[in-house]
């Protein structure tokens, strides 16, 4: 079983190479990619459409800070500035994806005072936001560590933690186990289903509570989102 550094170093390597090439197809309008990439695709954006439609229900966007953490090419963040957010802070583990989600910014005629993009892990990240997102990142944490991660994330959001990740069924347990009989380019890095109850947990004991839920999902793609809000 490989430490949690050499795999942080495996995914790292992994989303600065040929990851990114991948990734950044999936979540662009690029014909180039087969139809799982295209069905993940399509299940993403219905992860980042839920999570700004929350947000819009809440209002007052740009009196908000938010952290986006893990946020690839700024599938999120984007639009979320569009929309008129006070201030993001963006990151993610690959300099590849920030390097890109900041052309796409700069693209977008999106300032860099409003969206600020920053190459780090999430145990690195610091400071306190009002509303600290996590989308699809979980997926490279075994539960014990994305429990911790959890709590890392809700000791920075000041009133609302978003975060979304595969959501272990016995039915997925079984494709995920098909599925590492074939290995391949696209298995480099590995993939966690994570049980509810322990994610759920993790936030609770830092005095957040489950408001909504949603489970997204497209073929090849199962993503349970789930909006706490701060007790008190």
């Amino acid at each position: 079983m490989p430490t949690k550094e050499a795999e942080k170093a495996v995914v790292e390597a992994y989303f600065n190479s040929t990851g990114f090439e991948r990734w950044n197809r999936i979540y662009s309008d690029s014909s180039e990619v087969n139809r799982v990439q295209r069905n993940i695709r399509i299940g993403h954006q219905k992860t980042v459409d839920q999570v700004l439609a929350w947000l819009q229900e809440q209002g007052d966007l740009a009196n908000r800070s938010f952290c986006d953490a893990g946020c690839g090419v700024g599938s999120l963040s984007l639009p979320l500035a569009q929309l008129g957010a006070g201030s993001i802070a963006a990151s993610d583990l690959s300099a590849a994806m920030v390097e890109e989600a900041s052309r796409r910014a700069a693209a977008a005629g999106i300032s860099g005072e409003q969206l600020r993009f920053t190459a780090s892990d999430l145990e690195s990240l610091e400071g306190h936001y009002d509303t600290v997102i996590c989308l699809d990142v979980f997926i490279h944490y075994p539960q014990a560590a994305a429990e911790e991660m959890v709590r890392h994330l809700a000791g920075m959001a000041q009133k609302r933690l978003i975060v979304s990740f595969a959501p272990y069924t016995p039915l997925l347990a079984l494709l995920k186990g098909i599925g590492q009989l074939f290995p391949g380019p696209s298995k480099t890095t590995r993939a966690y289903t994570l049980r509810e109850e322990g994610i759920v947990r993790a936030a609770m004991a830092c005095g957040f509570q489950p408001i909504r839920r949603s489970l997204n999902k497209a073929p090849f793609y199962f993503s349970r989102l789930i909006e706490f809000e701060k007790r008190g």
